[in-house]
């Protein structure tokens, strides 16, 4: 899965926005009810590795693997991230990013899961 079609899976999560944040940061984060799940760095020398957060177990079996490294920052809360997308066969890269959207979508209240849910974002969110 090349980056291209995994920025299109992220998207069509139910409920799911995108926004982009300018410089220091420059990510593209994907998220559900303002949570994230997954981004995308924008910026040499790191442009398009992307990042999403994993089980404890599986953050320890992930961080072991050639091209995937704890995620700067975020590791204390089991967030990893891929090198090159490409590298990492596209079913179980979908398996972890829709485990990563579960984990946001369920620490919201079930009051902003509805509402995320049932509303999705206007234009300017995405």
């Amino acid at each position: 899965m090349d980056m291209r079609a995994l920025k299109a899976y992220c998207a069509r999560f139910p409920g799911a926005t995108a926004r982009t944040l300018d410089p220091p940061y420059n990510v593209l984060i994907y998220a559900i009810g303002g949570k994230q799940f997954a981004y995308f760095k924008l910026s040499e020398p790191e442009k398009w590795r992307f990042s999403f957060r994993a089980t404890p177990e599986r953050f320890l079996e992930l961080t072991g693997v050639a091209g995937i490294k704890p995620a700067r920052y975020m590791s204390r809360f089991h967030w990893v991230t891929v090198v090159d997308v490409r590298s990492v066969p596209a079913d179980y890269l979908r398996e972890l990013v829709a485990w990563s959207y579960d984990k946001a979508l369920s620490s919201l209240s079930i009051a902003r899961q509805l509402n995320a849910l049932q509303h999705p974002p206007s234009r300017s969110e995405l």
